[in-house]
């Protein structure tokens, strides 16, 4: 059979280019082969790879994609959730777990799905079952109807050279953003000039644009402020940031100085979602709407239709929930929530973390408040 030529936005379930479409994707020609090889008359071949544990599938590829002489676009604004990682009891990825999550997030409206955030145990993952992830996520969207539903990579690492290998992987198996969180082995050498360093010898190798992960409590205290965030923000292949210091004032200034066509700004948690709209940001980026997506999107309408009053009530309920949340605790809780009360999954995660033995031992009324709102939305 000779050779094809398609757009590569269409080529995971062969559809011709007129029946896709999506608001962050650029088509461009490529070559189906064997290998499939994506050529640019201004920058080298690059080769796109299939997960070789995930049957061969040829992943859609949104183009968001920069050469030397084009910029990156960031990620639409929207609801966006750093998905738990589902695991049995053997600590092995619990592939059907994972499969009905993407679904009932997909379902429940969000822009896109974080793999491998915080809250998806990266650090305690091989690369082959980043990899694996990433494939499955994005192949369940897919399949599903959902190829509009972004997915982001978190590719955080101790060195460089790592960060970088993984942002590759996070390309090769689907992912149209890299999240990249500050190294923070010593962090009395990472100085604000070799941070600025790595976030942007990361960005100049990386094959898909780059955010920046700001999440003190996970990188031993260190806390990137607005002029570092800002100044990395100038660079053409980092196109946003997570703000899970939880600073509204971090986040005005860099909505007030970035243009939101270059560059997005995601608060990282749910209890300032709205706060974060008042102040300019593209949506959030956090762990409550695992438990209620469809609450958040609701959230979201209310405010772009003028009903301040309303969102800022449910805000409340939303703030309340997901202190609670993290009093159950955080990844744990998450997963003994979700099987609890939406059927699906267990609370296993990968040691040292250890489960949520009884979720009744803590006080959850107004999370259960919030579920009850979304099973009726």
């Amino acid at each position: 059979m000779g050779l094809q030529s398609r757009t590569i936005s269409s080529i995971a379930r062969g559809l011709k280019p007129a029946q896709y479409k999506a608001p962050y994707t650029r088509s461009i020609q490529v070559v189906i082969a064997r290998n499939i090889q994506l050529a640019s008359a201004s920058s080298p071949t690059h080769t796109i790879k299939t997960c070789p544990r995930a049957h061969g599938y040829v992943w859609q590829r949104s183009m968001a994609t920069v050469t030397n002489s084009t910029e990156s676009t960031p990620p639409p604004k929207g609801v966006y959730v750093p998905a738990v990682l589902f695991m049995d009891q053997n600590e092995e990825l619990d592939i059907p777990a994972i499969t009905s999550h993407v679904l009932r997030l997909a379902n429940g409206g969000v822009t896109g799905i974080l793999v491998q955030g915080s809250n998806g145990e990266a650090q305690h993952l091989s690369h082959e079952e980043r990899k694996l992830a990433i494939a499955t996520t994005r192949k369940v969207l897919d399949e599903n109807g959902f190829k509009d539903v972004v997915v982001i990579a978190g590719t955080g690492a101790q060195s460089t050279k790592e960060t970088k290998k993984l942002c590759q992987d996070a390309y090769d198996a689907g992912a149209a953003y890299a999240l990249v969180l500050t190294p923070s082995t010593w962090p009395p050498q990472m100085s604000k000039a070799n941070i600025i360093r790595f976030h942007r010898e990361v960005a100049d190798a990386s094959p898909i644009p780059t955010m920046i992960y700001n999440f003190p409590t996970v990188t031993a205290g260190q806390d990137l402020d607005s002029d570092v965030i800002a100044s990395l923000g100038t660079h053409p292949n980092i196109v946003g940031t997570k703000l899970s210091c939880g600073n509204i004032g971090k986040l005005q200034r860099l909505t007030s100085s970035l243009s939101p066509a270059k560059f997005a700004t995601f608060p990282g948690k749910s209890d300032v979602f709205l706060q974060g709209l008042y102040s300019g940001s593209a949506g959030v980026i956090g762990a409550l709407p695992n438990v209620a997506p469809k609450a958040h999107i609701h959230l979201f309408k209310l405010w772009k239709d003028g009903r301040l009053d309303e969102a800022a009530k449910l805000q409340a309920l939303l703030s309340h929930a997901d202190w609670q949340l993290g009093k159950v605790g955080s990844i744990a809780g998450i997963k003994a929530v979700v099987s609890k009360h939406f059927g699906y999954g267990q609370r296993f995660v990968r040691g040292p973390l250890g489960p949520v033995e009884d979720i009744n031992a803590f006080t959850i009324d107004k999370l259960e408040e919030l579920i009850a709102l979304e099973k009726t939305l």
